[in-house]
This record gives structure tokens, C-alpha cells and sequence, in this order.
């Protein structure tokens, strides 16, 4: 009987993984040559009320800074935990930014929107640059932004 338990404890813990619904999905972020120095950025998702919902990227390393990033900030309450490992170097004028997560398919086409505040030291900060719904249909779909970023989109 010990032994049936255990293997019926593999087997489970070898394909439950594969019931969870996942997409890898690669957030492409081109910014306007500005000429000014490196964008602090934030990635972060919102409900459809417009409630802050979690945090996929923060791009600049220095805290102190995190501040003006407002939309992000005050929906993360700047709190280490939410965003610790999710970090990179700011993003200097004229660069791309591309990262690749594992998102839940549960929150393309449920009313959340992937949102990017960027600012940049000396000058503008702008709160959701881009806010943009996060449905399948609009994936491969780039969209320009109110602030510094020329391009966004999103890809399967």
C-alpha cells in the first residue's frame, strides 16, 4: 500500500505542472532617442478597475528613484518583496528593453492591462506611458507611448 501511495505521489507531482495554464510571454520596450540619461521603468499589471494587480519589471537599480515611477509605486507601496529579482539596469535613450515571463492565461483577455511607467532624472516622469490591455488578439501589436517609449508590444 506504501509503495501504490508513493508512486501515485510521483505520478501527481510529475504532471500537475502540466495542468497549469501558462505562456511564455516576451514584453518588447523601444524608447525615443531623448538625450538624457537612462529611464527607470516600471512593468506592472492593473485590474480593470485600474487597481494595481503585481509588478513583472522594474528596470534601474537604485530605489531611491522608484518614487517617481508613480503609477507602479503606489500601487507596490515601494515594498521589496513584490518586486526583489525582478529587477535590471535602467535603459538608456534610444534602447530596447526585451524580456520574456511566464504569464497565467488567465489574465489575457479578463479585463488586465499591463501598464509602463517610465521616468528619467531632470526630466518628465510619466505615469502609465503605456496602457494597453492585455488580450491575445492584441499580442505582435506595437503601440507608442505618451512619454518616452516610442514602441511597445507584447509576443507569444
Amino acid at each position: 500500500m506504501k509503495k501504490i501511495l508513493l508512486v501515485l505521489g510521483l505520478v501527481v507531482s510529475v504532471t500537475l505542472p502540466a495542468f497549469a495554464q501558462a505562456r511564455e510571454v516576451t514584453f518588447t520596450t523601444e524608447l525615443y532617442d531623448y538625450g538624457g540619461d537612462g529611464a527607470y521603468m516600471a512593468l506592472y499589471l492593473t485590474d480593470e478597475a485600474g487597481a494595481y494587480q503585481g509588478t513583472l519589471w522594474v528596470a534601474g537599480k537604485k530605489s531611491k528613484y522608484y518614487k517617481h515611477l508613480s503609477g507602479w509605486a503606489r500601487g507596490s507601496r515601494l515594498d521589496p518583496a513584490e518586486y526583489d529579482g525582478l529587477t535590471g539596469a535602467s535603459i538608456t535613450s534610444g534602447r530596447t528593453l526585451k524580456i520574456t515571463l511566464d504569464l497565467d492565461d488567465t489574465l489575457f483577455d479578463s479585463g488586465y492591462e499591463v501598464r509602463v511607467d517610465t521616468a528619467v532624472e531632470d526630466m518628465r516622469d510619466n505615469r502609465a506611458d503605456i496602457a494597453l490591455p492585455l488580450t491575445t488578439d492584441g499580442a505582435g501589436t506595437a503601440v507608442s507611448g505618451h512619454g518616452y517609449v516610442r514602441s511597445f508590444r507584447y509576443d507569444f
